[in-house]
């Protein structure tokens, strides 16, 4: 039959065709692999990006692992914050009772290495600050401490003064009564801090050392606490030296003697008033035992000072103390002051301070004390504190 000739010949020429259209030339094969492999390096940048999003929220979720978690993390554990804060009430038998919150302090601190650190505080002083305002806001320390040897550091910046027993260490709960003693405010002045450079080492044998270049007092008619500047624009026409040496090889014993001189605490506004502080102190602790006392006294030169009596200024108290445990502890306290001593008819100002001190926690304390002010001081107070420390 012709039939089955035809079909055939019909059936390969629809092979043959469909082979020619479905057989793709070596142009279009690599032409078709580039674009798939496109798509595959499309696809695989999106789940990267995937990735890191799912890993970031996980970081953020459970403290993370990353780079900046990491840094974050270093960053944190070589920086601290802390401050400390007082309120007191004052019962004075003149009349002028008050209740005050006397101090709130922030203290920042970052290490930026094992051998450069950083020291800050700022404090608000009797709860309101502003024109018209009793208090202040204030800038107390600011400093870098570069440990540059083994025991020896150099501290530039603002610092507290090396001197007393207060000036460098008053957390409420580091000491008795609810004021700070006359002695240490009225003569040293506590608190007072300058601005400079210092050098401080310490011995295996107990023995340290502290000697500073800083701004110095300016004076207003020889009144030395007003004549603190702060580092507040302060006239730096004449500098100060201190130097102090302290000794605490023995257990629980601490004794330090510190020297300065100003050579014109007038900053070139008068004429020329040296001034010259000697303090010493001694502190002991044995067991639940403990005693402070102290002498600090000023000697200036010049008019001014000597026609106001004011040419010779010091004081000294004696602290003895009982801590029964770690939460009740009190204290009998005999201080002597004159701010004018060559001066005609001057007398001592006294106060014997008698209180006890309930530490709720090794850092936060309430505080009871009276204040029987003899001489020239006729101020006797009832006073009440709470103060803490972190």
């Amino acid at each position: 039959m012709k039939l089955v000739p035809q079909l055939s010949a019909l059936l390969l020429g629809v092979a043959a065709t469909h082979a020619a259209i479905a057989s793709p030339t070596t142009e279009e094969l690599l032409e078709l692999l580039k674009k798939q492999q496109a798509e595959i390096d499309e696809l695989k940048q999106e789940q990267q990006e995937t990735d890191k999003k799912i890993e970031a929220t996980a970081d953020a979720l459970e403290g993370g692992t990353g780079v900046a978690s990491a840094k974050t993390s270093e960053w944190a554990s070589r920086t601290k914050i802390g401050g400390y804060g007082e309120h007191h009430y004052n019962n004075n038998n003149n009349g002028d009772d008050q209740i005050d919150a006397h101090r709130f302090v922030l203290y920042v601190a970052h290490e930026f290495d094992d051998k450069i650190k950083f020291f800050s505080e700022v404090e608000i002083e009797h709860g309101l600050a502003g024109e018209g305002k009793p208090g202040e806001v204030e800038l107390e320390q600011a400093y870098i401490q570069w440990d540059f040897a083994e025991n020896h550091s150099l501290i530039t910046g603002q610092f507290l003064v090396p001197v007393g027993i207060l000036n460098e260490t008053h957390e409420p709960d580091t000491f008795f009564g609810v004021e700070r003693n006359a002695v240490e405010k009225n003569i040293i002045p506590a608190t007072w801090w300058e601005t400079g450079a210092m050098i401080h080492g310490q011995t295996d044998v107990g023995v340290s050392y502290d000697f500073a270049v800083h701004s110095g007092l300016s004076h207003e008619e020889a009144n030395i606490r007003s004549g603190r500047q702060k580092s507040a624009k302060a006239k730096a026409n004449d500098f100060a030296y201190t130097a102090r040496v302290k000794y605490t090889g023995i257990s629980g014993l601490e004794l330090a003697a510190t020297y300065q001189y100003q050579e014109d605490i007038s900053q070139g506004a008068h004429d020329e008033a040296s001034a010259s502080l000697f303090e010493s102190h001694a502190a002991y602790q044995h067991d639940g035992f403990g005693l402070r006392a102290l002498y600090a006294s000023w000697n200036l030169s010049g008019d001014e000072a000597e026609l106001l009596g004011r040419d010779k200024q010091e004081g000294y108290y004696v602290e003895p103390s009982y801590t029964f445990n770690e939460k009740v502890g009190v204290f009998v306290r005999y201080s002597v002051w004159n701010n004018t001593v060559n001066a005609a008819g001057s007398e001592d100002a006294e106060a014997v301070d008698v209180g006890v001190n309930y530490w709720l926690h090794p850092r936060v304390v309430f505080k009871a004390d009276y204040s029987d002010g003899q001489g020239a001081n006729s101020n006797d107070s009832l006073n009440l504190g709470l103060g803490w420390s972190f």
